[in-house]
């Protein structure tokens, strides 16, 4: 009996309502940092609403515009508070009065004291304000589900919507109070003042096109409820940032930004241009905004090239213009490699080759693996002469060492490689691949020498202190960093049997579960082992011998006296020699 009812206990379904609270705790508690920031930014564009709202010449969410003297009243607005008469406006106004009524003709009366209401700072078009807010909190769940649920291809954190949000509030705030400046005072003005093409190609530089396209979408809905939802800046805004994305995506030296800025205030310059004809707007009273519309688009460029510097160092970014830095062989880190530990500079420059190419082939991202292969392996720079690649002839320490302090010198470059990366203030991409280029390995040779002397030895003992690659180009260096190391033990290098060779060099990580949270997938992975049998062909090729070529290794040795020639019989002397005999 009692085994029935703990069966049925173990049974009984949880109530629904408690299961979707411990989900939604459990989301909250993981999500916290995001979702508060998105309050807190929520919260300020609010902020910016209000004092919008009383600013602004509205009524009920309506503008004055929309009201004349004598037009029939489609609606009927009552005074919320008293207004006393004062000398611009000598009416006065009671609290719940009815200003006007609908299906009635508006007297000059009535105009004059919308026109109160409006100017006056004890109203507050509050129906105006709950509709702008209930908008932005339209737009933020968006914003928070699309860059939420969108696979990015890698791992989004905190500094990227917190750069996006302050970005949305500069925005929302030019475009919100631009409007009021006499020179911006049209939708088509204002469009010379909203900075969304600068936003834009920062956000692609920094952190790709993906999330810059995203953001896009999210500054022209911005721009659109900043305002009085006018279509024209919207729109503008939509298409001059994409069109941001697409220009800088492939930009790989700062001075192309100048020229895309360039092609950039040529493109705004037709879209404007466009958005008039399309809303049969005559060009006469447009044409002065064709050189802001100009200057917004180049300054955009240069405002970028300004601008991106601080930001890379400040937030620590990956751009394309930070690596291509980090990737300059004159780095002082890399000399000093290349003077103290000139076996393992010549081994990162192979990895470095080798993961560049195969990103490339995969569609990964071949800088940051370019820049991780140079980086892998800085923590050997300070005990160089411990690893095989560094040691002449020899003279190799692991002879001399017990197998387990060796293994805990060999294990330590991986932390003493994080902790000189971290000095140097590398971008965490590169950080991550110095951490997880051996995964959680076993280093195979000591344990397998320890383990002839004591058996009950845990292979936990002569792991790496790392985690399995996390990114695609970091399972790439990772595999690289294998190859190239194990290739150089493999006799009669032949295409063939680097083929063999490789192949199972893969599998093995494989089987070692050390590639299962880097999305390769077999078809990358036989594209990898494919450019890996290439490069390391050509490496390995060989030449044919010159005629004088002698091998420096073989000995001389030494002449050998030619025997002395017996002594023939006479009669078996040359014939010559018999005659002169006898003459």
């Amino acid at each position: 009996m009692k085994n029935k009812q703990k069966t049925n206990k173990g049974t009984e379904k949880k109530n629904p309502v408690s299961v979707f609270f411990s989900s939604a705790g459990q989301y909250i508690k993981t999500k916290y940092p995001f979702l508060l920031l998105l309050f807190i930014g929520y919260i300020a564009v609010s902020a910016l609403v209000f004092a919008k709202i009383t600013t602004s010449e509205t009524v009920e969410s309506f503008s004055i515009d929309d009201f004349e003297i004598g037009q029939i009243s489609d609606r009927t607005i009552i005074a919320e508070k008293s207004i006393p008469a004062d000398d611009a406006n000598p009416v006065t106004i009671v609290a719940g009065e009815k200003i006007i009524r609908k299906g009635f003709a508006i007297t000059e009366e009535a105009y004059a004291k919308l026109q109160k209401m409006i100017a006056s700072p004890l109203y507050i078009d509050y129906r105006a304000f709950a509709n702008k807010l209930l908008y932005l909190l339209c737009v933020s769940i968006m914003y928070y589900l699309l860059f939420s649920l969108l696979p990015f291809g890698r791992k989004i954190k905190l500094q990227e919507p917190l750069l996006q949000i302050i970005f949305l509030l500069i925005l929302f705030f030019a475009a919100a109070f631009g409007s009021k400046l006499p020179i911006c005072s049209t939708p088509y003005s204002l469009c010379i003042i909203i900075p969304a093409s600068l936003f834009a190609m920062i956000i692609t530089i920094l952190y790709g096109q993906s999330s810059a396209a995203l953001f896009s979408f999210v500054m022209a809905f911005a721009v659109l409820g900043s305002g009085n939802w006018d279509i024209v800046p919207f729109l503008y805004t939509l298409a001059t940032s994409l069109c941001s994305v697409a220009i800088v995506r492939k930009v790989e030296r700062r001075i192309d930004l100048v020229f895309a800025g360039i092609i950039l205030a040529l493109t705004d310059l037709v879209f404007f241009v466009l958005l008039i004809v399309i809303f049969n707007e005559t060009f006469a009273p447009n044409i002065k905004l064709f050189l802001g519309i100009l200057c917004n688009g180049f300054l955009s460029g240069i405002l970028t090239l300004g601008l991106l510097t601080p930001l890379e160092y400040m937030l620590n970014t990956a751009s394309v213009f930070r690596l291509m830095d980090l990737s300059d062989t004159n780095a002082a880190l890399l000399k000093k490699m290349c003077i103290t530990a000139s076996g393992t500079y010549q081994h990162s420059m192979m990895v470095s080759q080798l993961a560049e190419f195969a990103c490339r082939e995969i569609g990964a991202n071949p800088l940051i693996a370019r820049v991780g292969g140079y980086y892998h392996d800085i923590g050997k720079i300070d005990q160089s002469e411990y690893f095989v690649e560094n040691q002449q002839g020899e003279s190799e320490r692991k002879n001399d060492i017990n197998p387990n302090l060796y293994t805990t010198i060999i294990k330590s470059h991986v932390k003493k490689g994080i902790e000189k990366a971290r000095q140097m203030h590398l971008p965490q991409v590169i950080i991550d691949i110095i951490s997880e280029h051996h995964g959680n390995s076993v280093i195979q040779y000591f344990y397998q020498e320890a383990k002839e002397k004591d058996p009950t030895l845990s292979p936990e003992d002569f792991a790496y202190p790392g985690r399995p690659p996390a990114s695609k180009e970091s399972g790439v260096v990772m595999l690289a960093d294998t190859v190239e190391a194990a290739c150089h033990t493999l006799k009669n290098p032949s295409i063939p049997r680097l083929e063999t060779f490789i192949t199972t060099l893969i599998n093995a990580k494989i089987e070692a579960h050390q590639l299962d949270y880097c999305d390769l997938t077999y078809r990358d992975l036989t594209k990898i082992k494919e450019s890996f049998v290439q490069i390391l062909a050509g490496f390995y090729h060989s030449r044919i011998e010159y005629p004088d070529q002698q091998d420096p290794d073989a000995e001389k040795k030494p002449e050998q006296p030619k025997p002395a020639e017996p002594e023939r019989p006479a009669a078996q002397k040359p014939k010559k020699a018999a005659e002169k005999n006898g003459k």
